[in-house]
C-alpha cells in the first residue's frame, strides 16, 4: 500500500496544527490574566523535552517534515512561559531560564552519547512534565485557566507521529515516546474536561 499521501497529510496537518497549539492556552491566559491550574514545572520540563528532541533528530540528519514543527512549538513555549511568569509576577527569573536552557542546548550535541543518553531520558522528561500537570490539576480541582483545546490538539499530534514514525525512521526511542505522549496527553484532555466548572455543576 501507499502510504505516501497519508504521509503528506500527517505531516503538514501536524505542522499546521502545532502553529497554532499553544494559541487557545495563551488566549485563556490573557483573558483571565490567572495561572491557575497551570503547571510552570510541567511547562519548564516540556520545554527541555522538545529541546532535546529536535537536538536528536537534527544531529541524526532525520527528514524535516518529521520534526519541522519543534521549533514552532519551542518558540509557542517560550512565549507561553513569559506570560505564566509576568502574571505570577517571576518576570527577573526569564534571564535565568533562557541561560540554562540555551546553554543546555549548546552542549546536548557537543558528543554522541550525550545526545543519546538525552534522547534515552527524553521519553521520562516529557512524560514528567504531563504527570506535573496532572498533579497540579488534582491538587487545584480547578482547570479553569487551562485549554482543553490545546491538550485535545496536542494528543492528534502524537498520534500522527506515531504514523509517521512507523513510515518513514522507525525509530523505537522515538516510537515510544510518542505513544507514551498520545496516553498521556489524552489523560491530562479527559482531566481538563473533568474538572471544568461547568462539568463540575453538572456533576
Amino acid at each position: 500500500m501507499d502510504y505516501g499521501l497519508v504521509l503528506h497529510f500527517a505531516n503538514f496537518s501536524t505542522l499546521f496544527v502545532c502553529a497554532v497549539l499553544k494559541f487557545p492556552q495563551m488566549f485563556v491566559l490573557f483573558r483571565a490574566k490567572s495561572t491557575a491550574g497551570i503547571s510552570l514545572n510541567s511547562l519548564l520540563l516540556e520545554l527541555v523535552g522538545f529541546i532535546v528532541f529536535v537536538s536528536y533528530q537534527m544531529y541524526y540528519s532525520y527528514p524535516p517534515p518529521t520534526y519541522l514543527e519543534y521549533p514552532i512549538l519551542i518558540a509557542q513555549d517560550v512565549i507561553l512561559l513569559l506570560l505564566i511568569l509576568h502574571y505570577n509576577g517571576n518576570m527577573k527569573q526569564s534571564l535565568i531560564y533562557a541561560a540554562v536552557f540555551v546553554g543546555g542546548w549548546k552542549l546536548l550535541t557537543i558528543e554522541k552519547w550525550v545526545i543519546d543518553l538525552a534522547m534515552s531520558l527524553c521519553t521520562f522528561i516529557s512524560a514528567g512534565s504531563k504527570l506535573a500537570q496532572l498533579q497540579c490539576l488534582w491538587r487545584s480541582k480547578n482547570s479553569g485557566q487551562v485549554s482543553t483545546l490545546t491538550w485535545a490538539l496536542a494528543s492528534y499530534t502524537c498520534l500522527a507521529r506515531i504514523f509517521t514514525t512507523v513510515v518513514t525512521t522507525g525509530d523505537t526511542q522515538v516510537l515510544i515516546r510518542f505513544v507514551a505522549m498520545t496516553v498521556l496527553n489524552l489523560w491530562v484532555t479527559f482531566t481538563v474536561m473533568y474538572y471544568k466548572p461547568g462539568a463540575k455543576k453538572r456533576d
